[in-house]
Order: structure tokens, then C-alpha cells, then sequence
């Protein structure tokens, strides 16, 4: 049985974020990839458009995250369902940092409203 601690997890930084990866192809996943992702106090996040759906699960902190134009602030145990191609942006304006679960299929990428195409190496 595949068990992993966050001691596992493959560290990213991209945008002013933390992602750390415990679940993906490259831990052995065939269809799902799973992180945490931590946002600094006073990060403004980068808005983006996804092709697959995702799931974020707020376990520490009050961030704020825009899903097609809309700001909702979140509090630790919401849930966000994020459908695919949404544009979405994840901003930390609090004191203390925000932690968030997230959950997705392989093959997640990413567009940035400049046109950008981001893979994150967090899902391979």
C-alpha cells in the first residue's frame, strides 16, 4: 500500500507559492495528483485558466480565490470546486500564510491570460 508523508513530497515554488507534491506520476500515480500548496502572507496570485478540474481543501489560513471574476474568501475546511477551463487566482491578502490541499487528474495545465502555457512539475 502506497503510504506517503509530507516528507515525501517534491518541493516547487512558482508565482510566490510552495507546492509540494505527493501524489503524481511521478510518485507512481497513473490518474490523480495531489499537493499542498502554501501561500505567503501578502501574495497576490497569478490568474490562470485550467483544462481539467481541481479541488482545493483549505487547511490553514483565510485566502482569497477568484474563480471566473468572482473573490470569495475561504476559511480552513471550505472547499473549492474549480471546473475546468475556469480562470482562477489565489491571493493571500491575510497576516498569516494560507495552506491548501488540491487534487486534480494528470495531464493538468494551465493558460495565463497573456497566453502563457504552464505545466506544472508539480503533476508529472
Amino acid at each position: 500500500m502506497p503510504v506517503f508523508t509530507m516528507a515525501d513530497a517534491r518541493p516547487f515554488q512558482l508565482h510566490g507559492a510552495r507546492f509540494e507534491s505527493v501524489v503524481a506520476p511521478s510518485a507512481g500515480s497513473a490518474e490523480l495528483c495531489a499537493w499542498r500548496t502554501t501561500v505567503a502572507p501578502g501574495t497576490t496570485g497569478q490568474p490562470h485558466i485550467v483544462n481539467h478540474e481541481e479541488v482545493f481543501l483549505v487547511l490553514a489560513g483565510t485566502p482569497t480565490m477568484t474563480l471566473d471574476g468572482t473573490p470569495t474568501r475561504l476559511a480552513p475546511g471550505s472547499v473549492v470546486f474549480v471546473p475546468a477551463g475556469s480562470s482562477v487566482r489565489l491571493d493571500n491578502d491575510a497576516d498569516e500564510e494560507a495552506q491548501l490541499w488540491v487534487t486534480t487528474v494528470v495531464g493538468l495545465t494551465a493558460s495565463t491570460p497573456a497566453g502563457d502555457r504552464i505545466v506544472p512539475p508539480w503533476t508529472l
